[in-house]
């Protein structure tokens, strides 16, 4: 049997398809919406403040030439931190229109967002806890004077899992796979890149939707694993 865990709206037990899932059902999550975020769109308040905090973290990496190894894999680890942050307020609150945005794409290019973005949930779970910067970062050939964005990411070692459930286990191999396909080996602003054009077409959907009073009731929801 796999985990489940107690819905936050109506209290029964559901097994998650999704690793940040809260609700049971579509029609929780868009009940639970509409008591607690009425009013207040995110691009105002926390959703708006992590899209800010990204786009001036990602823009410092192609401005940076550090000849400081641990300043520039700091940048780099608060990029990560930035871009998975805007990613998970989107998939919390907004979780139709993201899928929306994303269904939107042609298939390979869906692919490959999906692809970056487990990769990124990847940096951010091990990064800095069960490895070091340097293990995921490759410096380039002249690190000096070129800009960090075009440094790129080491092909990684599978990472521990004993800690966590049979499900969480999954996942995170699912993110590790993901890491090497998409991230290990190409450029670290190409990834940044990619990711934040998505999520700002995804949240300016989100404040789209909010203001016209479309909660996300209906619409595509592709299976993901996040």
């Amino acid at each position: 049997m796999g985990d489940t865990r107690d819905c936050e709206r109506c209290g029964d037990a559901f097994e998650p398809q999704r690793e940040h899932a809260r609700f049971c059902s579509a029609r929780c999550r868009v009940a639970w919406n509409r008591e607690h975020t009425r009013g207040s769109w995110a691009g105002d308040s926390a959703l708006g403040w992590a899209i800010a905090a990204m786009s001036d973290t990602t823009q410092r990496l192609g401005r940076i030439r550090a000849k400081d190894w641990p300043q520039a894999f700091a940048v780099i680890g608060e990029a990560v931190w930035s871009v998975t942050i805007v990613d998970a307020t989107l998939v919390r609150y907004h979780a139709p229109v993201y899928d929306e945005t994303l269904a939107a794409r042609p298939a390979a290019e869906r692919l490959l967002i999906e692809g970056t973005f487990g990769g990124l949930r990847f940096l951010r779970n091990q990064m800095g806890y069960h490895a070091d910067h340097a293990d995921f970062i490759q410096p380039g050939p002249r690190a000096g004077s070129s800009p960090v964005a075009a440094w790129t990411w080491r092909p990684a070692a599978e990472p521990a899992l004993d800690a966590l459930s049979l499900r969480g286990q999954e996942w995170e191999m699912s993110r590790y796979r993901d890491y090497q396909d998409h991230l290990a080996g190409h450029p670290v602003g190409e990834t940044f890149h990619r990711a934040e054009a998505f999520l700002r077409q995804a949240a300016a959907a989100a404040g789209a939707a909010e203001a016209t009073g479309a909660t996300g009731a209906t619409g595509a929801s592709l299976p993901a694993t996040r």
